[in-house]
């Protein structure tokens, strides 16, 4: 079957006349008597450019711009989660380089739904560039409200609240339908955007739910609607590309979840998603059907849960709610204990509870644990690990896809078949997913009569130039990922990363020598070795590098110490004499322990030739900026006041603390990052003249969000 995909006008004024337009000046009637027929007016002297920043080749981070003249729309801001690698990252956001350059430009953002990974990014965007009005549904913008008000930023921009066949205007070339959809969290959309090229359809995450637990449906018809008009191009979810059928309801774990509650003897923990909040609404309906109370652990499900109530999406008597501290006082039969953990994070409640190191909740003999979610790629080992302990401890645990306890929210193929089929695009882009998932959704899209010729597989950064019978790349536009410490509010540069992961894989070595203006050392080197491979004994290492800076000052002091005319005082090169030794102790390290670890080298000397006490010694590179990474090796040269200051760093006991505390565990902690911090902030205590150690405490502050990631 052919599919008939010329576009048609944009929709008129006697099909949109009883809805709203919201504007920032509040709700008027869409169209009035007298305006043209089409919404937006038709210009195709220009493009319409589609820029995705995040969302392509990955899942996560989800942020496209809409650009058309001086104007851009924003849809969505999301974030990811870091990979094994990213040392002491929370969160993983996309490069707003091209927005930040581009402030001028930006009228508005729209929302499709409240997952972590289409508006945690957010609040951390609001503090390098002004986005004027949001628009999005009630819950999301719930969520999102307390986000910038915790970040300080909710002065920033203005919420706007919008409903199903809402309209809104973003400038002057983009006005924005939403269209209710199902997905796995409450109050999603699909959104219809007409711009001056044609209506293009972006899907947000979605799949076709006959039955959703809120009763709220598909709105089916308005896209068909949509369909009947012309739709220029779509832009559809790929993430279950690869799977066939369609995504079961919602509904359909609800009998296995009831068959759960009638067979456990003991009390039920559950975790899931905190922010679906379809199936916590199952939850507690089923815990008030059998006469159980509810205790919730975990910030974030308490967040959505509260949120969620307040705008009905979750239903339940305030009776069923119970503190936590009050469970031991309720009848093991009768409880129900509704926790974060489903994808083993470190720090949330359900993993505490595995370790035993929850205060209030001790696993004991009788408990089932249900596990109504499954693991994100990548959290796998995390998820079977503390399936485990709590097995060990006695627990009867329930998870698994057999078990029919978890479906997604996403549509399979053919939800997407069905999608396509109802909007009809003349040009299509698939979003959302790793490249696998985007090829394959491509050639399910051919299956369904769109030529290969009028789809593109793009990745972030790309920029889709749509016209009006073409679409085509155009320049590509800055790229990447920001990563952000946020036990820190700081972004990581790439720097920053790669000493932290130059750490965690081949330990540190600190070395701190003091010359004198003869050219000699004054005391032995010190060594201290964390987190190396080594047989090789740390005093047999001291020896070999004390040797090799005596054959160096020695052979090669006249390069770098030169006679002053008037006085006869010497001019030093402290800068190259530090750049020479560096050298030489990285090659020595590499000789020796046949690895590359990273150095924090300590140079010091006397203040004047001659002086060997009180406040007369010096840095041997006072005032000169560090030589940074030489292959493998991180120099640092450090300000010292005193002699005694000098043989305080030469014990290194502050290195030595710190180290103890940080880099013996670097090698497969995130913790890899403090030794770093925890050097340069000895070295700066002991520049205002303290010797006290310093530890810096490890963060324990790993982001836990994961388990709000759209799923």
């Amino acid at each position: 079957m052919t599919l008939d995909r010329t576009p048609k006008p944009a929709i008129a004024k006697s099909d949109t006349s009883d809805r709203k337009i919201v504007t920032r000046g509040g709700a008027k009637p869409l169209v009035k008597a007298g305006e043209p027929r089409t919404i937006v007016k038709r210009d195709t002297s220009d493009a319409l450019k589609i820029i995705p920043l995040g969302g392509l080749h990955e899942i996560g981070k989800n942020t496209c711009v809409f650009e058309y003249g001086d104007e851009i729309m924003l849809l969505d801001a999301g974030l990811a989660f870091p990979t094994d690698g990213m040392h002491g990252v929370n969160i993983v956001l996309p490069d707003m380089t091209y927005l930040r350059e581009n402030q001028h430009k930006i009228q508005g953002m729209v929302i499709t739904h409240g997952h972590e990974d289409h508006i945690g990014g957010i609040a951390f965007h609001l503090k390098q560039i002004d986005i004027p009005v949001m628009y999005g549904p009630r819950l999301a913008l719930a969520l999102l409200e307390g986000k910038l008000q915790e970040a300080g930023v909710a002065d920033r921009t203005e919420l706007r609240r919008v409903g199903p066949r809402d309209f809104i205007r973003i400038g002057t070339h983009f006005l924005v339908e939403f269209i209710r959809n199902t997905h796995s969290m409450a109050d999603s959309f699909t959104v219809a955007i007409h711009t001056p090229v044609g209506i293009v359809i972006h899907t947000g995450d979605f799949k076709f739910d006959h039955t959703p637990v809120d009763g709220e449906t598909f709105d089916i018809q308005r896209l068909a609607e949509y369909g009947e008009k012309g739709v220029q191009c779509l832009i559809s979810d790929s993430t279950n590309s690869e799977l066939s059928g369609f995504t079961p309801s919602e509904r359909a774990v609800f009998p296995n979840l009831e068959k759960i509650y009638m067979q456990a003897e003991g009390r039920l923990i559950i975790t899931t998603f905190a922010s679906s909040v379809h199936r916590v609404n199952m939850i507690l309906e089923l815990a008030e059907k059998y006469g159980r109370s509810v205790a919730v652990l975990g910030r974030s499900m308490l967040n959505v849960i509260a949120h969620a109530r307040n705008l009905g999406y979750i239903k339940c008597k305030d009776e069923t709610m119970v503190p936590i501290n009050a469970v031991n006082r309720i009848p093991d039969n009768k409880l129900v204990i509704l926790t974060t953990g489903s994808q083993g994070e470190p720090m949330s409640a359900l993993t505490r509870i595995s370790n035993q190191e929850h205060r209030q909740i001790k696993i004991r003999e009788g408990d089932t644990v249900v596990f109504s979610a499954n693991p994100i790629p990548g959290n796998t080992i995390s998820v079977v690990n503390t399936i485990d302990r709590l097995m060990m401890q006695g627990a009867k645990v329930v998870y698994g896809r057999e078990a029919g306890i978890h479906v997604s929210g996403h549509g399979c193929q053919e939800d997407q078949k069905l999608m396509i089929a109802l909007t009809k695009p003349k040009f299509f882009l698939p979003v959302h997913g790793e490249h696998r998932m985007l090829v394959k959704h491509s050639q399910t899209a051919q299956s369904m009569g769109i030529p290969a010729e009028n789809m593109i597989i793009i990745d972030n950064g790309d920029t889709i130039e749509l016209r009006e019978n073409s679409i085509s790349k155009g320049d590509k536009v800055p790229s990447g990922i920001e990563l952000m410490d946020t036990s820190r509010s700081g972004i990581v540069d790439d720097r920053v990363l790669k000493e932290r992961q130059h750490l965690a894989g081949d330990g540190v070595v600190t070395v701190a020598a003091t010359v004198g203006w003869d050219g000699k050392l004054m005391t032995r080197p010190e060594v201290h070795i964390r987190g190396v491979v080594t047989t090789l004994p740390t005093e047999t290492l001291q020896l070999k590098l004390q040797a090799g800076m005596e054959v160096l000052l020695r052979d090669r002091w006249s390069e770098f110490a030169r006679p002053i005319k008037d006085g006869g005082q010497l001019d030093v090169d402290w800068a190259g004499l530090q750049h020479q030794i560096e050298r030489d102790v990285q090659r020595v390290l590499r000789r020796e322990v046949q690895s590359s670890p990273l150095v924090v080298f300590l140079l010091q000397s006397p203040a004047t030739p001659g002086t060997m006490g009180g406040d007369s010694v010096k840095s041997a590179s006072d005032g000169i900026q560090s030589t940074g990474v030489i292959p493998k090796v991180r120099a640092a040269a450090r300000v010292v006041p005193s002699f005694e200051a000098v043989n305080a760093v030469n014990s290194l006991n502050t290195v030595n603390a710190v180290n103890e505390v940080n880099t013996v565990n670097t090698v497969n902690t995130v913790n890899a990052v403090n030794a770093v911090e925890a050097v340069n902030a000895v070295s700066s205590t002991v520049a205002g003249g303290a010797t006290t150690p310093i530890v810096k405490r490890a963060t324990r502050q790993r982001v836990t969000a994961r388990a709000r990631v759209s799923e």
